[in-house]
């Protein structure tokens, strides 16, 4: 049971990252495998360590971080509007070079945090797993995410060539949803 709930979890946690993938893809159709891996992997690294630094919160400083909780919702949110308002601005001006279209390694560590921070509060939910146990969820948590991100950068380098013009419009659109969707949920029905 603890191998099917690991990997439910990271289903479920690698959803915005899966979006997020989707987008770089689709403004990167020509996008190198090598690149695809270093991205999955960004995102895997980011997923596994979020539980983790909530599971060592449970352990050690848990009323520090009850009182940071309620402020992750907000934070997805700005750092998702920031980065798809942009790409939204950039895509309706149009003119933008192909080169600006790339996501560069500052944009990507934002996407990271961004698509990673709820999965803090995971922490708690694997607060009664010992140490090995807890690495071992993140580790199966990372695979999961790194083979779904691996799919949606495919999905959408694939469309990314079809939909040339309009990608910067279409991926902040979704980054902007990703950040509501986050928000709502997080201040909505969480607390």
């Amino acid at each position: 049971m603890f191998f099917v709930n690991s990997i439910l979890l990271g289903v479920g946690l690698a959803m915005d990252a899966f979006s997020v993938s989707l987008v770089n893809g689709l403004n990167e159709p020509e996008m190198r495998r090598r690149k695809m891996c270093a991205i999955a992997g960004v995102f895997a690294l980011f997923q596994a360590m979020m539980p983790m630094i909530g599971w060592v919160c449970v352990h050690t400083v848990v009323r520090y971080f009850k009182s940071f909780e309620k402020f992750v919702p907000w934070i997805a949110l700005a750092l998702l509007l920031l980065i798809g308002g942009k790409m939204l601005i950039e895509g309706i001006k149009g003119g933008e070079s192909e080169q600006s279209a790339r996501v560069g390694l500052g944009a990507l560590l934002v996407q990271g945090v961004a698509t990673s921070i709820d999965a803090l509060s995971v922490g708690f939910t694997i607060a009664e797993y010992n140490a090995v146990m807890a690495s071992a969820c993140a580790a199966i948590i990372a695979a999961v995410t790194f083979a779904i991100c691996t799919g949606g950068l495919i999905i959408g380098r694939k469309f990314g060539t079809r939909l040339s013009g309009k990608a910067d419009i279409l991926g902040g659109v979704i980054l902007i949803a990703i950040g509501l969707e986050i928000f709502i949920k997080g201040v909505f029905f969480n607390g």
